[in-house]
């Protein structure tokens, strides 16, 4: 189990073990983001009745006369409930929105008359029949489907079915995610630094690449370097989480104790170290029906984890697909190396035509992020990348889409 494996099984791993989260009943408007478990039909037929399209004037095509003056009988504002009805050879006066009246089927932007004593004159003869009328159902018919499942609830979407008077959905459970950072060098942002000391950055970072994704930490906890405190700070973990994120402590030296707090609170190790860099010491188990990922402490290495195994891993819980996004393929600008037998992640800028590898990809240097757009991947067994060859991107602010 500890034996290290390629990046493309650990994700197979991932994806294997991973489940969809139960589905549940929330109101429309607390669902941003979320993916619809299952079909939402329209409850009405959209539009629920024949809709002026324009301000103007509404006729019956076969039985009006463009080329004479056209009584007026009428005046019907958008908002008005009884159904009107139109004599023949006659029009009404009607605002968008308006329910163009029983006997109408046309109608003639007020851009195209000119009024006359008790009528109108058409002044532009362009006009053909069904002009300017939405008519009823056009949009959807009662009882079709709206949305499907699986799609993810956007504002455009959201407003459709709300616009239908759809008020509540069924969407798959959004993930209690919980962080654990370790590390007894770490203090707190705000306190001064002693000598050996380092910022705890990793939940600041974490939190927000969780936030990204609609989804709030439910668990953070700091943690000495200490096995006892780390068990106890995991068996917390288990209990309230459906995936955990723990941070640092993953390796084999002297105080790194987190397997070890692992095993003794039977966490199935699924894999241990992968073939990559970043993030070579990797920790994937489960316990139950929660997930644990053991993130190295390096805070780039952390980061680049999260987008390539944590956010793939929630994505599945709330049914989304695919679970893996996209790859994209652009081409690189200048020559690059990779580190041999291992998968490479690096920080990437991406440019009309092609993609550029920044500078300063160390593991524990954050900065590079502020600038960088993708992750650029190098496989394991292609050392050596030339400029112009063609590369796979992944794009970090596409990662939740």
């Amino acid at each position: 189990i500890n034996k290290m494996i390629s990046v493309t099984a650990a994700k197979q791993i991932v994806e294997a073990n991973t489940g969809i989260l139960p589905k549940t009943n929330i109101q429309l408007i607390n669902a941003a983001g979320c993916v619809l478990a299952e079909d939402v039909l329209s409850p009405i037929d959209s539009p629920s009745f024949n809709q002026a399209a324009m301000d103007g004037y509404a006729f019956e095509w076969e039985s009006t006369n463009l080329n004479t003056k056209i009584p007026v009988t009428g005046n019907i504002p958008a908002g008005t409930t009884q159904q009107i009805f139109l004599t023949p050879g006659t029009a009404a006066r009607i605002f968008t929105g308006a329910p163009v009246p029983d006997g109408a089927d046309t109608i003639i932007m007020q851009e195209h008359i000119i009024k006359s004593e008790g009528g109108i004159i058409v002044t532009d003869k362009s006009t053909s029949k069904g002009n300017h009328v939405r008519l009823k159902a056009s949009q959807i018919s009662c009882g079709s489907i709206a949305a499907k499942a699986g799609t993810k609830l956007t504002p455009g979407s959201m407003g459709y079915l709300s616009s239908l008077g759809v008020t509540e959905v069924w969407v798959y459970t959004t993930p209690k995610a919980g962080i654990i950072v370790t590390g007894k060098e770490l203090v707190f942002p705000g306190t001064a630094l002693e000598f050996g000391q380092v910022y705890e950055c990793n939940t600041v970072t974490l939190t927000a690449a969780l936030l990204e994704g609609r989804l709030e930490p439910a668990f953070i906890e700091h943690v000495d370097d200490d096995e006892a405190l780390v068990t106890a700070a995991i068996e917390n973990g288990l209990q309230e989480c459906d995936v955990l994120l723990i941070t640092g402590g993953i390796s084999v030296g002297k105080y790194d104790f987190v397997q070890t707090a692992l095993q003794n609170c039977g966490v199935e190790t699924l894999f241990y170290k992968v073939k990559q860099k970043p993030g070579k010491p990797l920790f994937f188990g489960k316990k139950g029906d929660t997930l644990v990922f053991g993130l190295p402490g390096n805070p780039a290495a952390v980061l680049t984890c999260f987008y390539e195994y944590v956010v793939p891993c929630i994505r599945k819980m709330i049914g989304m697909s695919p679970v893996f996004p996209k790859a994209t393929n652009m081409i690189l600008n200048h020559d690059a190396q990779n580190k041999q037998g291992l998968t490479s992640f690096l920080k990437g800028k991406m440019h009309e035509n092609s993609v550029e590898i920044l500078d300063g990809q160390e593991s524990y240097k954050l900065n590079t992020f502020t600038d960088a757009d993708c992750l650029v991947v190098f496989e394991e067994g292609n050392d050596n990348y030339k400029k112009d060859e063609i590369v796979t991107v992944h794009k970090i602010n596409e990662c939740w889409i």
